[in-house]
């Protein structure tokens, strides 16, 4: 695949979407940007901004089978991975897979379940197989998670542990509409049913297995400068080194940095690298990984304005 027919893709892919989903485009840009570097994203929004609806859409237009998974205190890690169940017809065990055996798995309000049950996810979103009873099975190349997850300061949920969201490529914080776009939404979606599946907008498949391999196959040709390499590089380390955080983000957040920007870059027509496609994805990719030190909580700092000083003070090449 070239440059110009991922674009093309990219574009179709959008547009089915966009049959269902009002706005949301750097989300959706984003979540594209995920599928195309094998990354998996994070969605964190209140209720009613179409996150579900969104997600199932993106998945029906990339052509990948979806399942979905609603996190809720009293699930097991048993309930999404599977497990072994006794048949007494046969006298036997059988395997009964779960939901989480698909491509697009969407991970709905994954903090409503105590962390016990969130680790379920951790061997799936970093090596894409699941160990059931000693036995690994694979999830297959084009397993991806979109996961969910409501505002901290809602009752009633748990918050990620750092190695559950290192295993995120972006977090995307999902806000309300404008007032134009909300005047859409309620024009199109007040008229209709309770139906919130993509068949009943429209939306088609404009993509399958063998075009989603191809344009990850393409964006991985993408050119990554040395100077480029340098940036993320001190980008990375500079958030170890931020009075205002405690820790900073890992080497698995440098290399995730530099795959997102190849498809950045391929998403905007280009074979190469710049360093304005970094500047771009840092602040989706760091925030869930950065945590603020005492002092900064105290003086009511944001992680996204201590991540854009980072930024700020590191100079790019030109």
């Amino acid at each position: 695949m070239t440059i110009d027919e991922l674009q093309a893709l990219s574009g179709a892919i959008r547009a089915e979407v966009g049959k269902a989903v009002v706005g949301q485009d750097e989300t959706l840009r984003l979540m594209l940007i995920a599928l195309f570097s094998r990354g998996h994203i994070l969605l964190e929004g209140p209720p009613g901004t179409a996150k579900t609806l969104l997600a199932h859409s993106f998945a029906r237009a990339s052509g990948m089978d979806f399942g979905r998974i609603q996190f809720t205190p009293d699930l097991m890690p048993a309930d999404i991975i599977g497990a072994n169940l006794f048949n007494f017809q046969t006298s036997s065990f059988t395997l009964t897979r779960g939901p989480i055996f698909t491509d697009l798995l969407l991970a709905d309000e994954i903090n409503r379940t105590p962390p016990k049950t969130q680790a379920a996810l951790l061997e799936a979103m970093q090596e894409r197989h699941v160990t059931i009873d000693g036995e690994t099975m694979d999830l297959g190349p084009r397993f991806t998670v979109i996961a969910t997850q409501n505002p901290i300061e809602q009752q009633g949920v748990y918050p990620l542990p750092e190695a559950q969201n290192d295993r995120f490529l972006f977090k995307q914080v999902v806000g309300y509409p404008g007032y134009d776009e909300e005047l859409r939404i309620i024009a199109g979606h007040g008229a209709r049913d309770a139906n919130m599946s993509p068949q009943a907008w429209g939306v088609e498949r404009v993509a399958d297995g063998d075009a989603i391999g191809a344009a990850v196959a393409a964006v991985r040709e993408v050119r990554l400068a040395e100077e480029v390499v340098d940036y993320i590089a001190r980008l990375i380390r500079g958030s170890r080194d931020s009075a205002d955080l405690d820790g900073g983000a890992s080497p698995r957040a440098g290399a995730m940095l530099a795959g997102a920007a190849r498809a950045h870059a391929a998403i905007d027509g280009r074979d190469f690298v710049i360093p304005d496609d970094v500047k771009a994805l840092a602040p989706a990719l760091l925030r869930h990984r950065l945590q603020l030190s005492p002092s900064a909580q105290i003086e009511g700092r944001a992680v996204e304005d201590v991540v854009r000083s980072i930024i700020d003070a590191i100079e790019a090449p030109r």
